[in-house]
C-alpha cells in the first residue's frame, strides 16, 4: 500500500457513498485498515435520518465516480448490516459477523490461532489513527407554510323604509241635470201636481293598496386564492474548523487551515 493510496482512501471520507444503482447509502465517516498489514478493509458509512447510525461495508469493490463512491452492495444490505461501534476499532466478533453478513469467508490472524488474543480485531479508523475529532455543524433554514386566518367576510341583510309615489287614475259617477222641452200640448201622462222623488245612485272607483314580498336577487360571496411572491430571509450560522500542523491528509474545502 503505497502513501498515494493512503491519501486516496483517506480523501474518502465525508463524501456520499452510492450502492450499485446508484440510491444514496449515506455519507463516508471513515475508513477502516488493519493494523497489521495496514490494508483497508472497511468503510464506516454514516447513515439514518440524521446520520447517526453507522454502517460498516467492505471496501473491497468500491470505486470513486465523480464525487461520489460506488459501493460493492446494494442499499439494503448495507443497512441491514450488524451493529459494530464506529469507535475507531472493531472487534474480533463484529468483525466476523460483518463478513458472515456480506458473504466473505472470515480467515483468523496467526495471533488468534496461536493462543494469543482476539487479534483480528487490529482495524483501525481510518487509514491514520484518528487521535482527535470534532462535529462541525451549521445552521440550515427550514421554510415551511401553514394557513392562519387573515380576514372575515360577512353577508348582512336590514330593512330600509323608502316612500313609493304612483299614480292610480281611477272613475267616478257625477250628476248631470238635463233639461228637456215637452212636447205641445201634452202633459206628459200627469193629469195634476204631485209630488215625485227620484235617487240615483252615484259610483266611484277607489283604490285598494296591498303589499307582499317578492324575492329580486340573490347575493353571495365566493373566495378566489391568488398566489403571491414573499421574500424570506435568514441569518444562518456555521462553524469552521481550523487545522495547524504539517503533513494533513485529505482536503476539506470547506475547513481553514493554518501552518
Amino acid at each position: 500500500m503505497t502513501q498515494n493510496d493512503l491519501r486516496q482512501f483517506a480523501g474518502w471520507t465525508q463524501r456520499k457513498a452510492v450502492d450499485p444503482s446508484g440510491d444514496k447509502v449515506g455519507t463516508i465517516s471513515g475508513v477502516y485498515a488493519d493494523d497489521q498489514t495496514g490494508e483497508p478493509e472497511w468503510l464506516a458509512v454514516s447513515t439514518g435520518l440524521f446520520g447517526t447510525k453507522v454502517s460498516f461495508v467492505p471496501v473491497e469493490g468500491a470505486r470513486e465516480s465523480g464525487d461520489d463512491v460506488v459501493i460493492a452492495f446494494d442499499k439494503a444490505m448495507v443497512k441491514d448490516a450488524p451493529n459494530a461501534e464506529a469507535d475507531g476499532h472493531l472487534s474480533v466478533d463484529e468483525e466476523r459477523a460483518l463478513y458472515a453478513h456480506y458473504g466473505r469467508g472470515y480467515e483468523p490472524t496467526r495471533s488468534e490461532t496461536v493462543g494469543g488474543s482476539a487479534g483480528r480485531g487490529v482495524i483501525s479508523s481510518d487509514t491514520s489513527r484518528r487521535d482527535a475529532s470534532m462535529v462541525r455543524s451549521e445552521e440550515e433554514v427550514s421554510v415551511g407554510k401553514h394557513t392562519e386566518e387573515a380576514g372575515r367576510v360577512r353577508l348582512r341583510k336590514w330593512v330600509e323604509t323608502e316612500d313609493v309615489n304612483v299614480t292610480v287614475p281611477v272613475e267616478r259617477q257625477v250628476a248631470r241635470v238635463v233639461r228637456e222641452p215637452v212636447a205641445d200640448g201634452s202633459t206628459g201622462g200627469v193629469d195634476d201636481f204631485v209630488e215625485d222623488e227620484q235617487e240615483v245612485v252615484l259610483a266611484e272607483e277607489v283604490v285598494d293598496v296591498s303589499k307582499r314580498v317578492v324575492g329580486k336577487e340573490r347575493i353571495g360571496v365566493e373566495t378566489d386564492t391568488v398566489t403571491e411572491q414573499v421574500p424570506v430571509s435568514e441569518t444562518v450560522r456555521k462553524e469552521r474548523v481550523g487545522v495547524e500542523g504539517d503533513e494533513v491528509l485529505g482536503d476539506d474545502p470547506d475547513a481553514t487551515r493554518r501552518g
